[in-house]
């Protein structure tokens, strides 16, 4: 029995190859085969060269020969020299670097604010601790205090013959 289920799995796999095989070469095949068979008068005429009347693709000088010719503000940009220009970047520069300035400044007074306003909410925490951890030892010296009173007041009621639960 497992002779024959060995043999019929085998089988299978075989088969599964083959298709796998076909699913993935077949068309590549197909395409090769139907180019390669055109025999005579029953194939399909070869495409004939496409004649076309198109005119040259136009140049950009020729679609915009002086661009930015009639702008004045271009024209005065372009006449300016280049020290000018460099003299107006580092105005721009400056002008940037002064408004960097002022709002790292704002932001430097508000970090100190917020630390300033952390730093008292931290003080005021100290104090409150300190209270609490006072009222505690004072807490616990009452607390020894009224054990040894308590054992006194037992030791007492001993002596006069009180036997406890």
């Amino acid at each position: 029995m497992s002779w024959r289920s060995g043999r019929c799995l085998r089988g299978c796999l075989v088969l599964f190859a083959v298709v796998s095989a076909l699913c993935v070469c077949g068309p590549a095949l197909y395409w090769k085969f139907k180019k390669g068979l055109r025999l005579g008068p029953t194939s399909s005429p070869a495409c004939t060269p496409c004649l076309c009347d198109c005119p040259p693709p136009l140049s950009l000088l020729k679609i915009a020969p002086d661009c930015g010719g009639d702008d004045p503000d271009l024209k005065e940009e372009m006449e300016k020299q280049f020290v000018d220009l460099l003299t107006e970047e580092m105005k721009l520069q400056e002008t940037v670097n002064e408004e960097h300035a002022h709002h790292m400044n704002i932001t430097f007074a508000e970090a100190r604010r917020v630390a300033s306003q952390y730093q008292r909410e931290a003080e005021k925490c100290n104090a409150a601790t300190e209270t609490c951890e006072q009222a505690r030892e004072r807490s616990e010296a009452l607390l020894i205090k009224e054990k040894k009173v308590t054992s006194l007041w037992e030791r007492r009621a001993r002596q006069m013959g009180w036997q406890g639960e």
